[in-house]
């Protein structure tokens, strides 16, 4: 599965959905972004069941903001429209498999009540 470019609009329609969804925040100026991005792309060949977005930094300023990105790349992940992991830098093809196998492997209903309880326990 090809990669795809999310907007402001597309973004959060598609983070909010069941399933996983990998976004490579990135700019064409970036040099380590350019080695991360056909690491990005083989993995999206890899795991046709996982959506694989990239977000221009340049072209999409205010989500990148909203993002809070302070350096690129970034990648952040999201499963079931919880995010679940944020790294800046570039993540070797293996290190990005074994991440989204582990995302695979998450008991959501665990995330879900753990997050609930951590709410909980903050609201005290």
């Amino acid at each position: 599965m090809a990669t795809v470019d999310f907007t402001y609009e597309s973004f959060g329609e598609t983070v909010e959905k069941e399933g996983i969804v990998l976004v490579d925040f990135w700019a064409a100026w970036c040099g380590p972004c350019r080695m991360f991005g056909p690491i990005f792309e083989e993995a999206s060949e890899r795991h046709p069941d996982v959506v694989f977005g990239k977000v221009d930094t340049e072209k999409e300023q205010q989500m990148a903001a909203a993002a809070q990105i302070q350096s690129i790349p970034t990648l952040m992940a999201f499963r079931d429209g919880i995010a679940l992991f944020r790294h800046s830098g570039v993540l070797q093809g293996g290190d990005l498999d074994d991440l989204i196998t582990q995302i695979k492997a998450l008991d959501m209903d665990e995330v879900r009540k753990e997050i609930a309880e951590g709410e909980a326990s903050a609201a005290e």
